[in-house]
């Protein structure tokens, strides 16, 4: 009998430094092994936003370990959905692929107190994400 396969989904804002990030922790966090998660940006920054892996830690989300990741065509291709973080990303398009765009406030150049609404969209949209999926938070 074959293991069903596990959804994958990635996150892509131009930075990789913010949204994306908080979007992946919240469901690597929410999801637990049930989904894979990858996230990337079209012109990675050189570290995570410190306001960002404040307001996620504030929640009991670590993303401080990780790191931004340059987009790429194999990325998008292993993914089943690809969410861009409002910002006009160009993406690849893959046929079989669901592409979304979630409007989000960039939070770059922001404190922890204008990150933390931010962060709080997200885990939103990413419980809905999971109801979509037909995953159930961990």
């Amino acid at each position: 009998m074959t293991q069903p396969t596990r959804p994958s989904v990635l996150f892509v804002c131009v930075h990789n430094a913010g949204r994306s990030q908080m979007a992946a922790g919240w469901l690597r966090h929410l999801a637990g092994d049930a989904v894979v998660v990858r996230s990337a940006g079209s012109v990675p920054a050189e570290q995570l936003n410190p306001a960002a892996v404040e307001a996620m830690a504030e929640v009991g989300i670590d993303i401080a370990d990780q790191r931004p990741e340059v987009l790429t065509t194999g990325a998008v291709e292993a993914s089943d959905v690809v969410i861009t973080m409002g910002c006009g990303d160009a993406c690849p398009v893959f046929p079989g692929k669901r592409y979304l765009d979630w409007a989000l406030e960039d939070p770059a150049g922001k404190g922890v107190e204008s990150v933390r609404p931010i962060r709080d969209e997200i885990e939103s949209r990413i419980r809905g994400l999971l109801a979509d999926l037909g995953t159930a938070p961990v």
